[in-house]
Parts: C-alpha cells; sequence; structure tokens
C-alpha cells in the first residue's frame, strides 16, 4: 500500500495493487469508501491533476 498526502497533510489517498492487476484508491476522510481502476485510468487522472509536475511561478 502507497499513500499520496497533502501538503498539510489533513488529506491523504490510500493506492493498494492487489495481484489481480485492478488499483484501490482510498481516501482517509471516507475510509469506508474503496474506489476500483485500472493502470491506465490511474495514469491518465494523474496526468490530468498534474500531480508529481514542477509548479514553477515567478513574482515580478
Amino acid at each position: 500500500m502507497s499513500s499520496l498526502s497533502s501538503q498539510s497533510g489533513s488529506a491523504c489517498v490510500y493506492i493498494a495493487t492487489p495481484t489481480t492487476g485492478t488499483i484501490l484508491l482510498r481516501e482517509s476522510d471516507a475510509p469506508e469508501i474503496i474506489l476500483t481502476t485500472g493502470p491506465r485510468q490511474l495514469a491518465a487522472l494523474i496526468r490530468i491533476l498534474g500531480i508529481g509536475q514542477r509548479q514553477n511561478h515567478s513574482y515580478d
């Protein structure tokens, strides 16, 4: 199991990969709800959300 949390640490998403090839997602605020997805779908979500991309901001 892996997890991804917000910068403040108050929100966390847990990711599990059982041997079935599916991916299970669970959010820390609603642990009773488990979403099932596949690797391609999760990769698309991560790409859309921009998770892991470096944010470059310049302020004048």
